[in-house]
């Protein structure tokens, strides 16, 4: 894994997330060079510096991509104002929780993201999600012309704890399925991206409430074929799918994108000061956050809910883990008790990625590509793809 502060763990993957999503190396490394000597500390002025070295370059990406439009040349506007979405996006992943300028950040990844997705022409619908906990942001990407005849196959594509959908989307996660003939409902749920942060909704343990939500929304749609719609996530999203594919029982397929047998054991490791690495720098305070509570022991009262050892026998359709060896934030094993679980799967499988290959990191960090294609490739082959 490239390492661009060998002593920051969450700073280097921000950077490899922000270059997976499209970022151009030399302005992310106009950012973070002045960063160099504050990223050991990783304190509250480091992460200040953090947010405004990162918006600094959103700015000036996004008044760019502004002249561009009033020029008139639309698709120059429009990778300017994606740029722009994945650095307002990096700077707000480390801001704390509770500081204004977290949301305002925000607000403007979502803005630059929306107008850089229209003048691009690309084929991503902004919907709403009905759900008991209110209306759920989500994108949704069509099968790509000539891949699909009548009504084919689709997946739901959950968030980790700390991305969200517009992530997925510019990662090229949701095109890869669309090319495969696959659609893709790309779902901010509670807890996770616009559902937290502009509507308050907070994660609770049972995520098939808003999974099971999502594809009632699926199956009103013409293009969509009820009886080949998947379940997928990433990162903590290892919970969340193998639970909504075990208690919505209307699932066609489960991808766990790194996996999270037990989130109990992991939350009070890394509360207590040790466990693995952290993927953001202000990890106590953005639980807070998620999980809508101020207590540490509340929130690990609801981490320790979070296992998926009670649910899996009710996991029935196929089922893939996907893996790093060198995974830095959940050990291997956690991925092989999942697959060992899931005796009533019609087919379960364990793709751990090694060292030799590529793609060790968690989910993919290092390559993301490996991961998203073999999963792709996976679900195209289970649903009926191409």
């Amino acid at each position: 894994m490239f390492m661009y502060f060998p002593e920051n763990y969450p700073w280097s993957m921000a950077v490899l997330l922000a270059t997976n999503m499209g970022g151009v190396l030399s302005e992310i490394d106009e950012a973070c060079a002045a960063l160099k000597p504050h990223a050991a500390a990783n304190d509250a002025n480091a992460n200040e510096l953090w947010f405004q070295q990162w918006t600094r370059i959103a700015a000036r990406a996004e008044a760019q991509a502004d002249g561009n439009t009033a020029a008139g040349h639309a698709f120059t506007a429009a990778r300017k104002y994606k740029r722009a979405a994945i650095y307002h996006m990096t700077a707000e992943r480390q801001a704390r929780a509770g500081d204004p300028r977290k949301v305002a950040s925000y607000r403007k990844m979502l803005a630059c993201f929306a107008r850089g997705t229209a003048l691009a022409g690309d084929r991503v619908e902004r919907v709403e999600v009905p759900s008991p906990a209110g209306d759920l942001p989500a994108l949704y990407v069509p099968a790509a012309p000539g891949t699909a005849s009548g009504r084919g196959p689709a997946i739901v594509h959950m968030d980790g704890l700390d991305v969200m959908k517009e992530f997925l989307f510019l990662s090229g996660v949701a095109e890869g399925y669309a090319r495969r003939g696959i659609a893709v409902l790309l779902l901010d749920h509670p807890g996770i991206g616009e559902a937290l942060r502009l509507r308050d909704l907070k994660l609770t343990p049972e995520v098939e409430v808003p999974a099971g939500a999502a594809v009632d929304w699926l199956e009103k749609r013409a293009d969509i074929d009820p009886k080949r719609i998947g379940v997928a996530a990433l990162s903590l999203g290892g919970y969340y799918a193998p639970r909504a594919a075990a208690c919505e029982p209307r699932f066609a397929c489960c991808v766990a994108w790194g996996a999270i047998w037990d989130y109990g054991p992991i939350t009070r490791a890394r509360a207590a000061g040790g466990g693995s690495a952290l993927s953001v720098s202000n990890w106590a305070h953005h639980m807070q956050l998620v999980f809508g509570l101020e207590a540490m022991d509340d929130i690990l009262a609801t981490t320790d809910r979070m296992a998926l050892a009670p649910v899996m026998n009710r996991l029935r359709c196929p089922l893939l883990v996907v893996h790093g060896e060198n995974d830095r934030q959940i050990a291997v094993t956690m991925a092989e008790n999942t697959v060992a679980a899931a005796t009533n799967s019609k087919h379960a499988e364990l793709k751990l990625f090694s060292l030799a290959e590529g793609g060790a990191e968690h989910c993919q960090v290092d390559n993301p590509t490996l991961g998203a294609d073999y999963i792709a490739d996976w679900v195209a082959g289970v649903l009926g793809g191409r």
